[in-house]
């Protein structure tokens, strides 16, 4: 690098530093900028963020190595990211990876000698019912076919970027993917359609903090993410938490393969979801409160930015929101970098600080000692929608669908196999049978209910419901028809698995990795029942002794592969393998 070069650079870094206050918090969001400009974060790089963030080189690049979108390495103009997960494997990625490799004459981790595109997998773009998708830099390619890879690829080397498509099937951060991300919405009863906006809020600052968690309370309102813990504990522990400072955090990364309805939140209902979080910052008397949004959805970032700017003129946002002196909450938005791990919300707090995205030991709770230390709650997009509507009609309006102990309704993401894929709102307790005579699934052999991490039901359970006290969900329903090999679903989630794994645990990181093995000695046909029993008693053990919720689930699926369809897996080899070692179809 030349000198003058090392020079502007430095500048560039001291700017962006300064930008953010010379605060550690900020590494990411610096990182990312370089990246996004030079294709990689060079050494020179490196070692001036260090200095200026006053921590060691050794830190910066730790964090670095850890996001799948940041690299040290040199990377094209164009950085294509293929879907692999599930939903777009049924939908062929495969061909259109091949086209790819075929079009630009590299294999997938490689970049092009001219140095315009580089290729690589994406762990699910959040595309999942409009496959085989792909995102290309910022841009999003939808329901993408082999004869189209081409014209994409000319796009961007004639230099018109991707705009060239605009209109077509690509989803952009102007259009903030409105057109696509309605095809395929199913309001069923009205909690989307219905739409109070900021009463909610105005009912809220008409009563006290503490009666607002009271709402909340009575509205029997469970965490919309998946686990499912009650929604007025969160915010009654970090409110009665002493500090004077605290932070509302949304939970948008939107990572479980499957899983896309925050996606259409965010993109149709971003006031819904901002009114939410302000109504939490109220209850708990927060000043601050972060949407971290996930890095495959950057292309919402400025639309989403736009709904908080206009909340803030429109005194939504900022110092004596409606007038009610010394009300004071203002949002700020942070993008994640890819790692599927931080939707678990101590590694989201990690990312949040500048840090490698790996869950914390708990206790202390992020209550208590959360973002910074200071007590902090995080809730997903769902979540917040929710608590909007909840205070908008009272705690009696959620209790009149759903169950006792599962209030309400919640909103799916369908994909896979189906005639109809995409989102849909039903009460909990629906039946998996009634939810795929909707969608047009009633032929499924098994349905994946909660995404990779959930469970895979098998036919004859169908008629159990969706409920934390059945099938619990975070909304992923991935529809699997008869003809799907079900060794191919268990080793594609466990790939996922293996790849987005943090590492800092034994059981998950070793565990998964066995498990991988498993099903590739299953496909060979070479797996014996009894290794298969102690395959799954370490599935069974993974569940118990991983540190996060990501390697406690992530042998759910396997472990109800393996049990509901032995028959299918045991002492056969898998048709792709035959025809790698030059069989043919049966």
């Amino acid at each position: 690098m030349l000198e003058s070069e090392r020079l502007r650079l430095s500048q560039e870094i001291e700017d962006l530093a300064a930008k953010y206050n010379y605060q550690r918090q900020s590494l990411l969001p610096i990182l990312q900028a370089i990246k996004t400009k030079h294709h990689h974060i060079s050494d020179f790089a490196l070692q001036e963020v260090a200095r200026l963030l006053s921590i060691h080189p050794v830190e910066v690049y730790g964090v670095v190595s850890f996001y799948s979108f940041l690299s040290t390495s040199q990377q094209g103009n164009f950085v294509i990211r293929l879907c692999r997960t599930i939903s777009c494997e049924l939908a062929g990625k495969d061909v259109i990876a091949r086209q790819l490799q075929n079009e630009l004459g590299i294999k997938f981790g490689e970049t092009t000698a001219d140095g315009r595109f580089s290729l690589f997998w994406a762990n699910c773009l959040g595309m999942c019912d409009q496959g085989p998708a792909l995102l290309i830099n910022d841009y999003v390619f939808t329901k993408v076919t082999a004869d189209q890879v081409f014209d994409i690829l000319e796009a961007c080397r004639r230099s018109f970027g991707v705009f060239a498509l605009q209109g077509r099937n690509t989803l952009n951060s102007e259009a903030a993917v409105q057109s696509n991300v309605k095809t395929g919405v199913s309001v069923e009863s009205g909690v989307l359609s219905n739409n109070d906006l900021n009463q909610g809020l105005k009912a809220s600052i008409q009563g006290t903090p503490e009666n607002v968690i009271q709402i909340i309370k009575e509205s029997g309102l469970k965490g919309r993410g998946g686990a499912g813990f009650p929604t007025h504990i969160k915010w009654e522990l970090a409110a009665k938490s002493k500090s004077e400072q605290k932070y509302v955090v949304c939970n948008a990364d939107e990572g479980e393969p499957g899983t896309f309805k925050d996606r259409m939140l965010i993109s149709d209902y971003p006031d819904l979801v901002l009114e939410g979080m302000t109504i939490a910052g109220y209850a708990l008397g927060a000043k601050s409160g972060i949407v971290y949004l996930r890095g495959e959805y950057s292309y919402l970032l400025k639309s989403l930015q736009k709904a908080v700017d206009a909340r803030r003129a429109q005194h939504l946002l900022g110092a004596d929101i409606l007038g009610k002196k010394g009300f004071t909450f203002d949002v700020d938005i942070r993008l994640g970098s890819g790692a599927y791990v931080c939707g678990e919300e101590t590694a989201l707090i990690e990312s949040l600080e500048g840090q490698r995205g790996e869950p914390r030991n708990r206790p202390p709770f992020p209550v208590n000692t959360g973002y910074n230390s200071n007590p902090t709650i995080v809730n997903n997009v769902e979540t917040f929608v929710m608590a909007a509507h909840i205070l908008a009609k009272g705690p009696g309006w959620l209790k009149q669908q759903g169950t006792k102990l599962s209030t309400g309704t919640k909103l799916f993401s369908v994909s896979g196999n189906c005639a109809h894929p995409g989102i849909y709102e039903f009460p909990y307790g629906v039946t998996i049978s009634e939810l795929l005579r909707k969608v047009g699934g009633e032929d499924a052999k098994a349905v994946q209910v909660g995404g990779a991490s959930g469970r895979c039901v098998p036919r004859s359970q169908f008629e159990h419901i969706i409920a934390f006290e059945d099938i619990p969900t975070g909304g992923s329903v991935i529809v699997l028809g008869p003809d799907t090999s079900m060794l191919n679903v268990a080793k594609n989630f466990l790939e996922f698995f293996n790849e987005e794994s943090c590492g800092q645990c034994t059981p998950c990181r070793i565990g998964n990795r066995r498990l991988l093995e498993g099903v590739e000695m299953l496909e060979e046909g070479k797996c014996s029942i009894k290794y298969l029993r102690e395959l799954q008693n370490l599935g069974k053990s993974m569940q118990l002794a991983s540190k996060c919720g990501l390697g406690q689930s992530s042998p759910n699926a396997f472990l109800s592969i393996t049990e509901y369809f032995k028959d299918e897996i045991l002492g056969k080899v898998h048709e792709t393998v035959q025809l790698e070692k030059g069989g043919t179809r049966a």
